[in-house]
Order: structure tokens, then C-alpha cells, then sequence
């Protein structure tokens, strides 16, 4: 696993956090009090059960299998992910591909949270930029093994359930864009529904 999979596979625990010590975290919170909170309560979990995570693995995959696909706006990221070859598609394959693009990356990266052991490995930055009332961008900073920092942003959006996140972009990549490209050619070759389909049964490799 490479550096920018470890980071992408944190930035989903951060938002699994949420959930799992929902009442440590205000819902009504601004971005940048949100992604803090958020990052506390997924490092203070990992803290007490990493015994418990590294001997069964698997009970780590299922904790966030079940936490993080609900708390993103899955089906916003879904839509910019396909583009153009997702227009006139039914809703119904939206949230399919929605569901097992989530599905393959936490089966793939969810042991590598196990290598984070530090709430303060995370720094939450000042809000900068163009922010608005219904979108913004929260940064952050995540200290890798040899001292240096990895700037991750988070992409969010404010839903009628509250600010989600809908992109990461990880040392200038988006997660967005990077999936884009690679559905993108692989829909022009072999069309939506073979390519869904690969998705689901696990045979695509994922950039």
C-alpha cells in the first residue's frame, strides 16, 4: 500500500469517527470544528481497540464498512466520478456504483488505519480561501512516518442532513478526479454495466 492509499484510507476513518462516538461530536458544528472532532474521536478508537483490530481485522472492515458509506455524500461523489457517462443513467445505477466503489476501497485499505497511532498525527488548518455557506474546503495535515506533513483537504457541501464531504484531495490529488480518469476510459471500452458489474465482484483495480 502507497502513501496516498494509507492517507485516503485515514481521511475515510476520519469521517467513520463520526459515527462511531457520534455523541462527542456535534453534528451542528462549522467544517473546521466538524473535521477536528471527527479526527479525536476516530484516533481515540483506534487507541482502545487496536488489540482487538489487529487480531481480527476484519471486526476494523465491518466498523467502517458500516459507518462510512452513510456519512459521505456517496451519490454526489458518484456523479462527478462518472461525468458525462453517467447522463440519462437511472438513480438506481448512480447508488450501485456509489455503493461498490465505497464497498472495494474499504475491503482494500482498512487495515492500513492500524498504522496511525496518534490523534496528533492530524493538524486541522484554518479555514482559507473561497468558502461559502453550502461548500467549503477544510485542510488538514498528516504527519508521515519520516517527519514530513501530507496536506489533505476535504471537499464538503451543506445537505438538508448537514455539511458532507464529497471529495479528498490528498498532496494535490483528488479522489474525485483520479477515479474520473479511470472510469472514464474504461465505461468508453466496455460500457457502464460491465464495468459495474466488475466493480461489484471485486476485479477491478483500483488506482
Amino acid at each position: 500500500m502507497n502513501i496516498v492509499q494509507k492517507i485516503g484510507l485515514l481521511a475515510i476513518g476520519l469521517a467513520a469517527g463520526l459515527t462511531v462516538h457520534a455523541q462527542s461530536v456535534d453534528f451542528n458544528a462549522e467544517p473546521f470544528e466538524l473535521v477536528s472532532q471527527v479526527s479525536n474521536a476516530l484516533f481515540d478508537d483506534i487507541n482502545q481497540n487496536r488489540a482487538v483490530y489487529e487480531d481480527n481485522p476484519a471486526g476494523l472492515e465491518n466498523v467502517v464498512r458500516e459507518i462510512f458509506i452513510p456519512l459521505l455524500d456517496k451519490n454526489r461523489s458518484a456523479r462527478l466520478i462518472l461525468g458525462r457517462h453517467g447522463r440519462g443513467l437511472d438513480p438506481e445505477k448512480i447508488d450501485a456504483f456509489a455503493d461498490a466503489l465505497l464497498n472495494q476501497l474499504v475491503n482494500r485499505y482498512s487495515e492500513g488505519l492500524l498504522e496511525f497511532d496518534s490523534r496528533d498525527l492530524v493538524e486541522v488548518l484554518p479555514l482559507a480561501g473561497k468558502n461559502t455557506d453550502r461548500q467549503t474546503r477544510v485542510r488538514t495535515r498528516i504527519e508521515l512516518s519520516n517527519g514530513e506533513k501530507a496536506p489533505v483537504d476535504y471537499i464538503l457541501r451543506k445537505t438538508d442532513d448537514g455539511w458532507k464531504a464529497f471529495d479528498v484531495i490528498i498532496e494535490g490529488i483528488s479522489y474525485v478526479a483520479t477515479y474520473r480518469n479511470q472510469f472514464g476510459e474504461e465505461i468508453s471500452r466496455d460500457g457502464f454495466d460491465q464495468v459495474l458489474d466488475r466493480l461489484q465482484s471485486g476485479s477491478i483495480a483500483l488506482q
